[in-house]
Order: structure tokens, then sequence, then C-alpha cells
């Protein structure tokens, strides 16, 4: 294994498993949840634990696509789906890496101009470094890392997945 390796596929394929775990005991009392992914790796993440969640639970899961302008966060957020398909609904906001939690903030923001009966947030690795008070309800692992150093999440189409330091 690679010295700068973080997870491997094995461990993001059981990090999965167990976040969808971890949604279905929040969400349980629901009929209804979505799962809205930040594009690009956020939304890939999001596929996989609305995969999982189907799987797992009876809960009707709908996938949403989230598309935030990380180099200007402030600009017009879009998403696959309209306000009213998530408006009274339970919403779990998913990314890769919560880094300075900048793109995350900004994607919560959006989502509470909408009525939500639950909304929570979640991470495939958590940085301990954020520059905005936002935290990941479910995470797959918490790294203390410096700002120099630079988390590298990859979702291959073989299933190759893995998470590195850069």
């Amino acid at each position: 294994m690679d010295k700068n390796s973080i997870l491997t596929s094995q461990e993001i394929e059981h990090t999965i498993k167990r976040i969808a775990y971890q949604i279905y005991e929040t969400f349980v009392e629901e009929e209804e949840i979505v799962i809205a992914g930040i594009a690009s790796n956020g939304y890939v993440f999001a596929k996989k634990i609305a995969e999982a969640l189907k799987s797992i639970s009876t809960l009707k899961v709908s996938l949403c696509e989230v598309h935030v302008n990380k180099q200007n966060p402030e600009s017009a957020i879009r998403t696959s789906l309209t306000k009213d398909e998530y408006s009274n609904k339970g919403l779990v906001l998913v990314d890769d890496v919560l880094n300075s939690g900048t793109t995350l903030i900004y994607a919560v923001r959006h989502f509470l101009d909408v009525p939500l009966k639950k909304f929570k947030t979640a991470v495939l690795v958590n940085r301990n470094h954020k520059k905005y008070p936002v935290k990941a309800d479910f995470k797959g692992i918490s790294l203390s890392t410096s700002s120099l150093e630079h988390v590298k999440v990859v979702f291959d189409d073989n299933g190759n997945d893995y998470a590195c330091l850069s």
C-alpha cells in the first residue's frame, strides 16, 4: 500500500455501507429522503450512498446533483431537482472531502431557503482545519492535515476507488 494512502477501495466500500446505515437510522421515520451530492466527486459518493441505502431500507431515495462554483461559491447554485422536489423532505448533503468548509457552507445556505424536515451532511474525508463553522454529521474518516497537504479522492469506473494525500 502506498505510504500516502488514506483509504483503499475496500475501506471506502465499508465506509459507504456504514454511512448508509447511519443515515437510515437517522431518517427511519421518514418515507422519502433526498441525497444531494456536490458535483463532481461528491455526487459520485452520493450515488454510492443512495445505492447502499436502497439496498438496506424501504426509504424512497431521490438523488440530486448540486453544482457549486468552487472558485466563486457566492454565485448561484444549481440543483438537478427543483425546490419543490426536495421541499418538506429529509435531505443529506454529500461531498467527498470537507476542506475549508467553503463549498459545504454555501451549499447548506442554498438548501436553507426551503423548508426541510431534517437536514444532515456527509463526507468521506473530514479535514480538521476549517474556515467556517460547518461540520459533517456522517464522516468516513477525520484527518488532521496541514493546509499544504491535499486530499485526493478517486472514484474509478472499475471500482478501484481510493483516497490519498498528495
